[in-house]
């Protein structure tokens, strides 16, 4: 496997904040509290006083999500080591998408994984343990019932409403028996498991079990205990919203916020239910239901019933740093993009803001399209481009000259020139006669321009063709692969692919990874 980096900025694909973040550009500093470098996690680690009542808490509740699972034995040896108070983590989230849906998922994860691995030999009298942060609450299906697997969709039809991770895998029958081929993990999570949430931790165990990844829902009455003060203060002082505003009216002077904040940033859950809250006068009211408290009621049920009050965007990234003994969150370019609307929300609440790592994306070649890159004669970096530029350096390679009829329009435009001269002298009601002749004969002109470089380009059709199929293969309706290919894509041919990322990854190195099979 031949592995290279190419500049983020090189790439066309990535927002000038992300860029600017990783040069460290000044106007990004105050939006953030530690550049994740491993040197600044001495500061981190040093700041992160973890309760040690919360690490019980923890503890507790990840062995009860991991009961009648088999547990691999470095995953156990990680969850037992979240009760020390030198074991800190490394936390990626992302959906519970099916499938692990387009390849960012896994990306996010090997990030986190040889973060953890990295800061382990930078800082050996800790331990550091990579936790997947299962996004089992939200409530958005049409985001995670389908995914591209060798160009084709595959999506789940349901009915079920409310919290995804409590979804029945019933109906994925159907589905898997669509799938080109058996894939024993996928089906014996899919047809072994209650819930969509237990059925992705089967997943990502066996995919990631070796790793020590461990995989943690905060879909818990345990773990919201400790998110209960936070939901009373936002219900009552909305604290989010004032704190983000002003962050957003300091950072859209150079950049447009990524999310919204809203007065509440609650929503309420039960079965079947996941429903904003929204303040009207003295009550409280669940939107699309019936369901309407008092202040008292609803602060009352935030302390018996912590579980029922489920964070939105704003406020998930806080719980999650209420309930573990995190240093870093690795997240993708838009993720990296609405943390920083955040510190000032952390502060407020008065909870310890983490190190933000963009995650590692990739580009991987297969062995056939590194052939026919190199029989093109493309770099890797070029692929990057547009395909009509990439078709016009395809012509460059192939000593092909574009048809350029300039000159002939230059020359053109004299003639008519001098005609209507001789019609201004002779008859000036026709010089707009001249005029629209001229127009007629510059159109044919550029038709025939056209024309006679369709004529050039078709002698070399295979070549285009070529192209034309590689960027589709690379690009994929022309963004990149890591956002439409699903692991399945490459791992059925390189059962060896997940250890190839986790060997190519650097997540310090904050550059884009190209993976080509030799």
């Amino acid at each position: 496997m031949k592995v290279s980096c190419i500049d983020y900025s090189a790439t066309g694909a990535f927002s000038s904040l992300v860029q600017d973040y990783l040069r460290k550009d000044p106007k990004l500093q105050p939006f953030y509290a530690h550049f994740p470098e491993t040197s600044s996690f001495s500061g981190l680690i040093r700041d992160r006083n973890f309760p040690a009542a919360q690490r019980q808490v923890l503890v507790q509740e990840l062995n009860r999500q991991y009961e009648g699972v088999e547990v691999p034995e470095a995953v156990q040896a990680n969850i037992s080591a979240l009760a020390d108070a030198q074991t800190f983590t490394i936390t990626t989230g992302h959906q519970l998408n099916l499938f692990t849906g387009p390849l960012y998922f896994i990306y996010k994860i090997v990030t986190a994984i040889n973060t953890a691995r990295e800061l382990q030999k930078v800082y050996p009298d800790q331990k550091f343990v990579p936790v997947y942060w299962m996004a089992t609450e939200d409530h958005d299906f049409a985001e995670v019932n389908h995914f591209t697997l060798f160009g084709k969709n595959y999506t789940w039809e349901s009915d079920a409403k409310g919290a995804v991770g409590r979804f029945s895998t019933d109906g994925l029958n159907e589905l898997l028996d669509e799938m080109p081929e058996s894939y024993p993990l996928f089906e014996q999570a899919y047809t072994g498991s209650a819930t969509l949430a237990e059925a992705m931790r089967h997943i990502v165990n066996g995919l990631f079990g070796e790793y020590g990844v461990v995989c943690l829902d905060g879909d818990s009455a345990a773990l919201k205990q400790a998110f209960s003060p936070i939901a009373q203060r936002e219900l009552t002082q909305q604290v989010a919203y004032t704190a983000v505003t002003k962050t957003n009216a300091a950072l859209e002077k150079h950049y447009k916020p990524q999310v919204m904040v809203r007065e509440i940033n609650l929503f309420y859950l039960d079965q079947n239910l996941r429903e904003r809250i929204v303040r009207e006068g003295e009550h409280y009211k669940v939107l699309n239901t019936d369901l309407v408290f008092s202040q008292e009621q609803i602060l009352e049920l935030t302390q018996t019933n912590p579980e029922k009050f489920s964070p939105n965007v704003v406020l998930r990234p806080l719980y999650q740093e209420l309930v573990l003994p995190n240093l870093a969150y690795i997240g993708g370019g838009a993720e990296v993009a609405y943390w920083f609307q955040l510190k000032g929300m952390f502060e407020a609440f008065g909870v310890p803001y983490p190190a933000v790592m963009l995650r590692n994306s990739a580009l991987y070649i297969t062995k056939p399209n590194a052939q026919r890159l190199e029989k093109l004669g493309f770099t890797v970096t070029e692929m990057f481009r547009e395909l009509p530029e990439l078709k016009k350096r395809l012509a460059e390679l192939l000593n092909q000259q574009e048809v350029n009829l300039e000159p002939q329009r230059t020359a053109l435009e004299e003639v008519f020139r001098q005609v209507e001269q001789l019609a201004q002298t002779l008859d000036p009601t026709l010089v707009k006669a001249v005029g629209a002749e001229a127009q007629k004969a510059q159109n044919s002109l550029q038709l025939l321009e056209k024309k006679l470089n369709k004529a050039a380009e078709n002698k070399n059709d295979t070549a285009y063709n070529q192209l034309a199929n590689l960027k589709e293969k690379l690009f994929p309706t022309g963004v990149l692969q890591e956002r439409v290919d699903n692991l399945l894509t490459y791992q059925t041919n390189n059962p060896g692919f997940i250890q190839e990322l986790v060997a190519a990854f650097e997540p310090f190195a904050y550059c884009f990874t190209v993976l080509q099979e030799d």
